[in-house]
């Protein structure tokens, strides 16, 4: 997590081929739905002259056609498993499986269909430890090298119960099958490699709207734009800021979660409220798997108490702080003296600053805010005097919506914001322009 997989795979992507079999052919990536967008981002900052098709949403069958005239296929675990006959005819110079984990159970969709992929050279991704689970590594070494570790039953009994007896002839299995694995290993840990790496890093996580949330998105969006637009020559643009920044936040709750919008809450109603929670209950599993324990932030209180429900429901055990919270020192002190806690869910505002939480090594903004200062101020609750391990700050974004535009917007103006309003949110808020507004929404 963290320590450079996606861009080592782009920079060996991008080399020459020099197997006649591989010459001329893709190379497919198959990853979960959530990281899509960043694999085709991360390949058009740092491979850009590669050909990408980015194989999702439902209108993907005309691009089937145009994979032979690719360099890089990407597309998801799921969308794999329905579009498995598009890609049976087709031979690729490599297939990459990021987060490789999705195929640990040798009998689930994902698995059956990834083997059916023909590949030249096959590698997988994974930020999940090897040595978790040997009946794991005996499916995903099934899709790179098939036969290797022999069938399933035999290798059950040579590896995976002598191994989960533990006793002497478990040590031997077990040295036995680390020999057979180790020349096709290249293995990161933080600690072999942080010294390498700054102290904090940052990474943006974009997540496409749920087929429900882009209907409401896109109705909210035109209204807006509407209502935005008469309330600008009704009144001006400053009389109307205020009305103006309720209508962009209802816009932004969509983002999250469809029913922190009240009018459109209808229970079971929604097959998939939240794409942006999919994503992140993905990343908290893979997280917590690593041993990395989280500040989750949000501005919204309401997606707080979302996220805190599903939690109860998961059994994970967490912290929690908004501005009713009453015992905040308590809440804190029991973080960061519980390791057994992986995660603290924290309002935005009313835990932003003045915490330390060095307990924590990895923060995930659920939302983002108009001020990045406030997003630097809340990841510096666990990046501060104190904390002795590398900090991953995550940015959770809604692709092509409001959320992208604000995180453009940051961006643009960082430099105006250090030096005209320092860290305050409100001084942002007031220093938007009509010109801004605009832009966000597409008026």
């Amino acid at each position: 997590m963290g320590l450079g997989k996606t861009l080592q795979t782009l920079a060996w992507l991008s080399l020459a081929r020099h197997d006649p079999q591989a010459r001329g052919k893709p190379a497919l990536v198959v990853c979960p739905t959530s990281l899509v967008e960043n694999w085709n981002r991360e390949a058009e900052t740092f491979v850009p002259r590669l050909r990408r098709l980015v194989v999702s949403g439902p209108d993907r069958e005309p691009l089937f056609t145009q994979i032979p005239e690719s360099d890089l296929v990407i597309t998801s675990y799921a969308l794999l498993r329905r579009d498995l006959d598009a890609y049976r005819s087709h031979t690729f110079a490599v297939a990459v499986l990021d987060e490789a984990q999705h195929i640990k159970n040798r009998s689930t969709q994902n698995a059956v269909a990834a083997k059916q992929i023909a590949a030249v050279n096959k590698l997988v991704l994974t930020g999940t430890p090897v040595e978790n689970s040997v009946a794991d590594l005996w499916s995903i070494m099934d899709f790179l090298m098939p036969q290797y570790l022999g069938e399933y039953d035999d290798f059950r009994l040579r590896y995976e119960l002598p191994i989960a007896a533990g006793d002497r002839d478990g040590e031997l299995a077990q040295a036995k099958l680390r020999r057979k694995l180790h020349p096709f290993l290249l293995r990161r840990i933080k600690k072999d490699v942080a010294k390498d790496l700054p102290d904090k890093i940052v990474k943006v996580s974009f997540c496409p709207l749920t087929l429900d949330q882009q209907r409401v998105y896109n109705d909210l969006l035109a209204e807006s734009r509407r209502t935005i637009g008469d309330l600008v020559k009704a009144k001006g643009f400053d009389r109307a800021r205020f009305e103006i920044l309720a209508i962009l936040m209802r816009l932004r709750q969509v983002c999250c979660h469809l029913d922190l919008l009240k009018e459109h809450h209808k229970p079971g109603a929604y097959e998939a409220p939240s794409a942006k929670l999919d994503a992140f209950l993905e990343l908290l599993d893979e997280a917590m798997d690593g041993g990395h324990r989280i500040l989750v932030f949000s501005q919204f209180v309401t997606m707080l108490k979302l996220l805190r429900d599903e939690f109860e429901q998961r059994g994970i055990p967490f912290c929690y702080l908004d501005g009713s919270t009453q015992d905040r020192l308590e809440q804190c002190q029991r973080f960061n003296l519980t390791p057994s806690i992986p995660v603290f869910l924290i309002s935005l505002k009313a835990g932003g600053t003045g915490l330390n939480l060095t307990g924590a090594d990895m923060v995930v903004h659920f939302d983002p805010w108009w001020n990045p200062a406030v997003e630097d101020q809340a990841t510096d609750r666990a990046h501060r005097i104190g904390q002795k391990r590398t900090v991953y700050s995550i940015k959770l974004i809604a692709e092509h919506t409001v959320e992208e535009k604000v995180l453009a917007m940051q961006q643009k103006k960082q430099a105006v914001i250090n030096a005209t309003v320092g860290t305050t949110d409100d001084g942002v808020m007031q220093k938007l322009t009509f010109d801004d507004i605009r832009d966000l929404i597409g008026l």
